[in-house]
C-alpha cells in the first residue's frame, strides 16, 4: 500500500536539540515563574509526577491535559484558577527564549515540502505533553510553522502519550487511514519506533538520536534527515 501520510516527531527531528538539556532549561525557567506559589524543587518534582501520569494514562475518556491537571493540582493543593493564567503567561512571554537551546535544520523544511509536493498528508506527531501554544512556538523555531498540517498532537486534544501504541491508534482513527499508509519519522528509538507495532512504516532519524537500550522494534529505515529527503524522492 502506498504511503499517503507523513507523521513527523518534533523535538530532535524537525527541530534539532539536546532534548535533555532543553527540558532542564525549560523546567528551570518555569519553576522561576511558579516560585511565588511553591519552592522550585518541589514544583519540578510535582511537574514530573504529573507528566508521568499523562505518559502512563490509558483512559480514553480523559485528555492528557485533564490527567495532568488532576494529578498536579490534586497533589499540590494549588488552585487551577489561580495558576493556569501563570502557565499561559509563561508560554506566551518566557517560553520563546528557550529557542536558544535548539538548532534549526533547513533540511526539515525540505522534507516537509517534498512530502507536500508528493501529495502526502502532513502530521506533527510530537509527544503530546505540551500545550498547543508551546508546540506552535517550536514549529516556528524550526521554520516550518507555515505548513498545512492535518493534525498537530497536543495535550489539549490527545488522550495518550508516546510510547503507548494507543497514541498512534488515536492518530490513525482521527485521520481515518490505514497504518500501512503511514510513515512515522522520529529520533527516539523507544517512543517513535513503537509505531511499528501497528504496521506503520518507521524511519529512525540519527541526527539527534535518543536510544535508551529498550528498543523493541527495528526501524524500516534509518539515517539522517537528508537520507529521509532522498527516501521521499522514491515514494
Amino acid at each position: 500500500m502506498a504511503i499517503s501520510t507523513l507523521l513527523c516527531d518534533l523535538d530532535g527531528t524537525l527541530l534539532p536539540m539536546d532534548t535533555e538539556n532543553f527540558m532542564k532549561q525549560y523546567m528551570r525557567l518555569l519553576a522561576q515563574r511558579v516560585s511565588p506559589y511553591m519552592p522550585a524543587q518541589e514544583f519540578v518534582h510535582k511537574l514530573l509526577a504529573a507528566t508521568h501520569k499523562m505518559v502512563i494514562n490509558n483512559d480514553p475518556l480523559k485528555t492528557n491535559r485533564e490527567v495532568f491537571n488532576e494529578e498536579f493540582f490534586g497533589s499540590t493543593g494549588l488552585r487551577k484558577e489561580e495558576l493556569s493564567p501563570v502557565f499561559e503567561d509563561f508560554y506566551s512571554r518566557d517560553f520563546p527564549s528557550l529557542a536558544q537551546y535548539t538548532k534549526p535544520n533547513a533540511v526539515a523544511r525540505q522534507v516537509l515540502a517534498k512530502a507536500q509536493s508528493k501529495g502526502l498528508t502532513l502530521v506533527v506527531a510530537t509527544n503530546p505533553v505540551f500545550p498547543m501554544t508551546a508546540i506552535r512556538e517550536r514549529l516556528r523555531w524550526a521554520g516550518v510553522d507555515d505548513f498545512g498540517f492535518r493534525l498537530v498532537t497536543s495535550y489539549e486534544e490527545m488522550h495518550f502519550c508516546k510510547p503507548n501504541p494507543n497514541y498512534y491508534r488515536e492518530i490513525l482513527d482521527y485521520l481515518k487511514v490505514n497504518p500501512e499508509e503511514c510513515l512515522m519519522v522520529g529520533n527516539d528509538a523507544e517512543e517513535d519506533l513503537v509505531a511499528g507495532e501497528l504496521k506503520i512504516t518507521t524511519f529512525l532519524v540519527e541526527d539527534c538520536l535518543i536510544q535508551r537500550g529498550t528498543m523493541n522494534q527495528r526501524p524500516d529505515y534509518q539515517g539522517s534527515m537528508t537520507d529521509l529527503l532522498r527516501l521521499l524522492e522514491t515514494l
